[in-house]
């Protein structure tokens, strides 16, 4: 009977453990991208101007990791970020982008509110000039 209870423990402690172990990696890593044109801007101008972004999202963490790149803008980027927003709607700032040259990188640790808009399709990135105030080129980030 000691030996029959001794191995039902044995046996919960072991699968406790397995457990406990098994919880970091149902984390989930999502690769998002975003095509960047005139033509997704709310309203669209007639930019030239194409670009891409990359990103990886760990919703363990809620880190977001991205590279982007973009060409052909009328003027030097002012100013880059990725904006709350459906497709075809104009949102807020969510994320400030470091526009440096015509290739940037960065990471940021999304807020919960954040994190579903990413996975909900609705955080959208866009690059400003000084002819374009409100986005020369803008792309959604999708899985």
């Amino acid at each position: 009977m000691k030996s029959t209870f001794l191995q039902s423990g044995l046996a919960a402690l072991a699968c406790a453990t397995a457990l406990a172990f098994a919880a970091p990696s149902m984390a989930a890593m999502v690769n998002l991208k975003a095509d960047l044109k005139a033509s997704n801007e709310v309203p669209p101008n007639p930019s030239k101007a194409t670009g891409s972004v990359t990103a990886t999202y760990d919703d363990a963490s809620k880190k977001l990791t991205w590279k982007g790149s973009y060409k052909d803008l009328s003027g030097p980027a002012t100013a880059a970020h990725f904006h709350s927003g459906e497709a075809g709607k104009n949102g807020g700032v969510a994320v400030p982008i470091s526009p440096s040259g015509p290739a940037f990188e960065g990471s940021a640790t999304l807020t919960d509110a954040q994190a579903a808009d990413l996975m909900a399709g609705k955080l959208y990135v866009n690059i400003h000039t000084a002819d374009n105030k409100g986005g020369e080129i803008r792309g959604q980030l999708m899985k």
